[in-house]
């Protein structure tokens, strides 16, 4: 067995995935996904061996409840496992620009991290949970942040800078950030694999589509532009995020209507997006189940969101078209990615009947064939390519942990 094993620990903001990777192959020795937090349903899957395992969390149950299980019940049942595991590897959304790469964990990259929380209010505290729990289950394993928003340290400065007043980033270092960084990271190495195009020459739209949703435009395996902004509110609609919203209505929110700013921040990051407009569920898979039975908020939120995310590849497609002002300098494949963008052959097949004026033209028997982990084109051959590609943040942040441990 290996001995570049690492205990990978990806909080996001409703959910959990874990999992024993083997930074050199990517293998994964034990993985598991806890979910539905905040919810009745909260649950905890994992997998070892090829065979599944589950139970229920309990109602409301959130990160640290999740974390105490899977050192506890979990990994207690694999001590082989654990005695091999060299450090632990956890996803952070947002660095800032203090942090330009993965780092190893002290007591000042743990103050820097909860100084950002501010910019990521759904992912930063719980990714300060996973890292206090692993330090306490773990105390003698090397620690390892491994930052979304690393990757989109490549954007130029005509894409991250707002058209607001300068100095508020120069001094208060406000501007885009983009998160989902290792995902958009892997499925672009994936990419030209499956392109047979070397990395460097490779240019894709990768949407990442889960309850967080972004879209990245990648040249050469950098990021040069992206929908996600200062926080992880802005760009697409997600499952509780609004996305792309006109700021006045916060002001009218508050003076007309009477909201506090806590209420309008609480309304936009965790009342809006999917659920807010369904009335319904943040949960893309109740969604699509109730579209099927004529909900009419269900319809509509789905419908927005295919809308909105198709509006972003279209504007990302007419940047490099547009010789004034290339991000790219030509299209090789628009790949989806994230849970969404994975399993939803529905999304996918909304999102290209959109595009279809740039010659993406669906394949049906590919589109239904691409679910559920197996990846591969889902587009006509003489048309523009549209690519499924399951993401792999974990691998990423293992191979970044073990190289700095090293």
């Amino acid at each position: 067995m290996s001995k570049k094993l690492v205990l990978v620990l990806n909080c996001g903001s409703s959910s959990l995935k874990f999992a024993i990777v083997d930074a050199l192959t990517g293998s994964e020795t034990l993985s598991g996904l806890a979910e539905y937090f905040g919810l009745l349903n909260s649950c905890i899957k994992w997998k070892v061996n090829g065979e599944k395992h589950e139970a229920d969390l309990g109602p409301f149950t959130a990160h640290r409840e999740a974390i105490e299980y899977i050192v506890n019940i979990i990994l207690s049942d694999y001590p082989e496992f654990v005695a091999q595991i060299q450090a632990i590897g956890h996803r952070v959304v947002h660095g800032g620009e203090k942090f330009t790469q993965s780092v190893l964990i002290d007591e000042t990259v743990i103050q820097d991290i909860e100084n950002c929380a501010g910019l990521a209010p759904l992912h930063n505290p719980a990714h300060l949970t996973g890292i206090r729990s692993a330090q306490a289950s773990f105390p003698l394993l090397p620690q390892v942040a491994v930052f979304d928003t690393a990757f989109h340290q490549t954007m130029p400065e005509k894409a991250y800078i707002y058209a607001i007043p300068y100095k508020l980033y120069r001094k208060n270092n406000i501007r885009r950030y983009g998160m989902h960084g290792s995902s958009h990271l892997f499925v672009s190495r994936e990419a030209a694999k499956l392109l047979g195009k070397p990395l460097l020459d490779t240019n894709i739209i990768s949407a990442h589509l889960g309850n967080g949703a972004s879209i990245t435009a990648i040249k050469g395996g950098k990021s040069v532009d992206t929908s996600m902004g200062l926080t992880p509110l802005e760009g697409l609609v997600m499952g509780t995020r609004c996305g792309d919203l006109d700021a006045s209505i916060i002001f009218y929110m508050v003076n007309r209507l009477g909201y506090t700013l806590e209420d309008v921040n609480r309304i936009l990051n965790n009342q809006s997006g999917l659920l807010g407009i369904s009335e319904l569920s943040h949960d893309c898979r109740t969604i699509e189940q109730a579209v099927q039975s004529g909900h009419k908020g269900a319809i509509l939120a789905l419908e927005i969101f295919c809308y909105r995310l198709a509006k972003y590849i279209a504007k990302y497609i007419a940047k490099y078209i547009a010789s004034y002002t290339v991000p790219l300098d030509r299209l090789d494949a628009l790949v989806f990615t994230g849970g969404i963008g994975e399993n939803s052959s529905l999304v996918r097949e909304k999102i290209l009947n959109l595009l279809g004026v740039f010659r993406f033209e669906l394949d049906n028997d590919r589109n239904q064939a691409t679910r559920f982990g197996r990846q591969g084109k889902i587009t006509k051959d003489n048309g523009q390519v549209a690519l499924v590609i399951p993401t792999n943040e974990e691998w990423v942040i293992a191979q970044d942990t073990i190289s700095l441990v090293n």
